[in-house]
């Protein structure tokens, strides 16, 4: 789906920029340019999208569903849609937003955010073929369950009086409309040109408040990229200890990178001696919690919020090490 992207900037780094696909300079810029032009299209095209959506149907059943006595369908929905869709966490921030537009519960739109990045359907492929179908699965259940158990506790504490204040106020705008008695003959009396143009306004503002977070963020990422220390984790968390788990969750907050790229170094690390969760834990982490993700978080969350996402993903990702180390023998 996106080798499109993969293409450009093969083209761009290596055929016009001439530079080696096996220096560590080729592989950051080819990162960094692969990425920022996937992050862009995607933002673009599915805030536009979206925003369509929004203006042509009327999604208030579907939010109030989701909203109301359902809300436990809601989470497991959110989070089922995050498995499917093949977005790194950068790339589902567009979605996120989105969501909020919409009306969307924050928690619901959270447990969505939490396992895209986590599970992909190559990232499940790999895995099965790494470690067979048991891990996988029980990969795919825990992954699911982070994201769902996620959004119902930012649900509780009302996590929403945390985002920023045009993300609050656009979540706000879109619940309190779905009162309104003629909202929806609103929506239906919309030309297809003024549905563009609504779209076209939305996806404007959003890609002007976040198109310089993506380069800075993704431009850590690729600094950071290509600079994994197999052997000194390998060496120094290889012996299974209790502290190694969270150890390597910290380890991983600085580095970048998607389920499906990461893959290959879960492998690297396991063949190497790692221990499958605390591999796994390293590797979530790198993934979901890494420090371009959470650059972006912070134009639509403010930091109690982003904090607070932070601190329950390191935790949810050194649980899992744990469990995985002590029942793998097992699998």
């Amino acid at each position: 789906m996106f080798k499109i992207f993969t293409d450009f900037a093969d083209w761009l780094t290596y055929a016009i920029l001439g530079l080696s696909p096996d220096s560590k300079l080729g592989d950051a810029l080819h990162f960094f340019i692969e990425d920022v032009s996937k992050i862009y299209v995607l933002l673009i095209v599915m805030i536009y999208v979206i925003a369509l959506i929004r203006a042509s149907l009327n999604i208030e059943g579907v939010r109030d569903y989701l909203a109301g006595k359902n809300r436990g369908i809601g989470y497991a929905m959110g989070s089922a849609f995050g498995a499917i869709t093949p977005f790194c966490s950068c790339s589902s921030i567009p979605i996120f937003l989105g969501f909020t537009s919409a009306g969307i519960p924050v928690g619901i739109t959270m447990a969505f955010l939490i396992t895209s990045p986590l599970i992909n359907e190559v990232a499940v492929l790999l895995l099965m073929s790494l470690l067979g179908w048991k891990f996988t699965i029980l990969y795919v259940l825990i992954g699911m369950s982070v994201g769902i158990l996620g959004g119902l506790f930012l649900d509780t504490i009302k996590a929403e009086r945390w985002l920023q204040s045009f993300a609050a106020e656009a979540l706000q705008r879109a619940q309190t409309s779905s009162g309104t008695a003629d909202s929806s003959q609103d929506n239906i009396k919309l030309t297809l040109h003024d549905r563009h143009e609504f779209a076209i306004s939305e996806s404007k503002e959003i890609f002007a408040r976040v198109w310089l977070w993506v380069i800075i963020g993704v431009g850590l990422g690729a600094a950071l990229h290509g600079f994994v220390p197999e052997g000194w984790i390998t060496a120094n968390l290889g012996e299974g200890q209790w502290w190694s788990v969270p150890a390597a969750v910290l380890l991983g907050i600085p580095l970048y990178s998607n389920a499906t790229g990461v893959i290959p170094v879960m492998e690297s690390l396991i063949t190497n001696g790692l221990p499958v969760g605390t591999a796994l834990a390293f590797c979530m982490s790198t993934v979901a919690a890494s420090f371009p993700e959470f650059i972006l978080l912070k134009q639509v969350m403010q930091w109690k919020l982003l904090a607070m996402l932070f601190v329950m993903l390191l935790i949810a990702f050194t649980f899992v090490g744990w469990i995985f180390n002590a029942f793998i023998p097992f699998l």
